[in-house]
């Protein structure tokens, strides 16, 4: 949701579905052609290594799109396959790529809630998730990830899923944020799986981090990444802010507090924004600022303390 002009989103991917760019040296990308409000120009999968190599999140259930990577790597061998979380636009596509390679999958664990919560998912975007992937390897935290001349170290980035990691390639100043970070917009932090208090952490994590060009799920790399982490975190705090101005007038529910605070959003993402919302309010009422009936839900009413 890019409606804030202190971030300075970049829209420039000329990069057409099926095409592979070297974008470094030992960086390959392939489009999926899966556009969307939420996906941009579609889903981005990369290929690590040269000889022997890694596909980083293979993508939707494509086969266009898995035909695509498979050639890109024709005379190569897939020996290892790392996913950044279970959405459906990320992780589906993995079981293709496995089929034909035989490449052990590394990724965090099975998709999971990041905490219990009494409303349906049926409207929520956290039920684009891929309930079905299993990795081959769970990996946790700070592991590293040996390939032929690459290494990655994961790295836990919760927030916009439970199960997101990131995949850094210390030694180029290299990482793949999936959708933590992108270029071309803001990501969505949709509860139960979603917590803004995790992403927000995360963000920090990766600022603090040495690596400064982020290879994102979806749209251009992100040069002087922890400058622009900088710039997502302020505008987090602006969007708490906004929020907070809106409660003072006095309580409301969320398609309140959205309509006063996304000027202008695109209708298809409306309710997008009440989950990211949501998410705020959720964070807002742990630190006993807000205040609601029983627990932080996207029906409930919300009030100043």
């Amino acid at each position: 949701m890019a409606d804030n002009d202190d971030i300075p989103f970049n829209r420039d991917f000329p990069l057409k579905p099926g095409v592979v760019e070297e974008v470094r040296p030992g960086v390959r990308r392939v489009l999926c052609d899966n556009p969307s409000p939420f996906t941009f120009t579609g889903t981005v999968s990369y290929i690590v290594g040269k000889g022997n190599v890694a596909i980083i999140d293979p993508g939707p259930a494509d086969e266009a799109h898995a035909a695509a990577l498979l050639d890109a790597v024709r005379n190569e061998t897939v020996t290892h396959i790392l996913v950044t979380h279970t959405h459906r636009d990320h992780s589906p596509n993995t079981a293709r790529i496995k089929a034909a390679t035989g490449a052990t999958v590394y990724a965090e664990g099975p998709h999971r809630a990041s905490r219990p919560r009494f409303e349906s998912e049926k409207h929520s975007p956290e039920s684009g998730a891929d309930r079905d992937f299993r990795p081959d390897v769970e990996v946790k935290d700070r592991d590293v990830i040996e390939g032929s001349g690459w290494q990655l170290e994961a790295v836990a980035t919760p927030g916009h899923t439970a199960n997101h990691l990131a995949f850094a390639w210390a030694e180029r100043g290299i990482n793949f944020v999936g959708d933590h970070v992108m270029g071309w917009s803001t990501s969505i932090v949709a509860p139960p799986d979603g917590s803004m208090i995790d992403y927000m952490a995360s963000l920090d994590r990766l600022a603090e981090r040495s690596e400064d060009i982020y290879f994102s799920g979806h749209g251009p790399e992100i040069p002087e990444a922890r400058r622009y982490v900088r710039f997502l975190t302020r505008h987090r705090q602006g969007r708490e802010a906004s929020i907070l101005h809106r409660l003072a007038k006095g309580e409301a529910d969320i398609p309140t507090i959205v309509r006063a605070v996304y000027i202008g959003i695109d209708p298809r993402l409306t309710n997008a924004a009440g989950y990211s919302v949501l998410a705020h309010l959720e964070d807002l009422v742990g630190r006993g600022i807000v205040a609601t009936d029983g627990d932080p839900v996207i029906g409930g009413s919300y009030r100043m303390v």
